[in-house]
């Protein structure tokens, strides 16, 4: 999944926290879908409905640190989807508090089972 936006209150500062921020995630599943391919049955592979789920819920848990959201969020969907085996996630916080007039700053992280 890509560009998934969505508001959360994740930083260091106390203002990052209180105010928010908009916060792109992209998600990669690798999973063996050899037999959705054979079946057209989504129990043969993850649906991503449940992972954008995932995602939100834990966006919603405020964080100081990028990395923790994202380890968090990776950790959950090897927890919960056992056709997972290797997750890769990247993080990325708009308009970051720098000093600077837009842009991203964030993180990639990549768990494994």
């Amino acid at each position: 999944m890509k560009d998934i936006r969505l508001y959360a209150h994740h930083g260091v500062l106390p203002q990052e926290r209180i105010v928010g921020a908009y916060f792109v995630v992209n998600v990669s599943v690798e999973v063996d879908f050899s037999m959705a391919l054979g079946t057209d049955d989504l129990d043969g592979t993850i649906s991503y409905a449940d992972i954008f789920d995932l995602v939100r819920r834990e966006m919603e848990v405020p964080s100081n640190l990028l990395e923790h959201v994202a380890g968090r969020i990776g950790k959950a969907i090897l927890a919960n989807f056992d056709a997972a085996t290797a997750v890769d996630i990247e993080l990325l916080k708009e308009n970051p508090p720098i000093g600077a007039d837009r842009g991203e700053a964030g993180v990639s992280v990549r768990l494994l089972r």
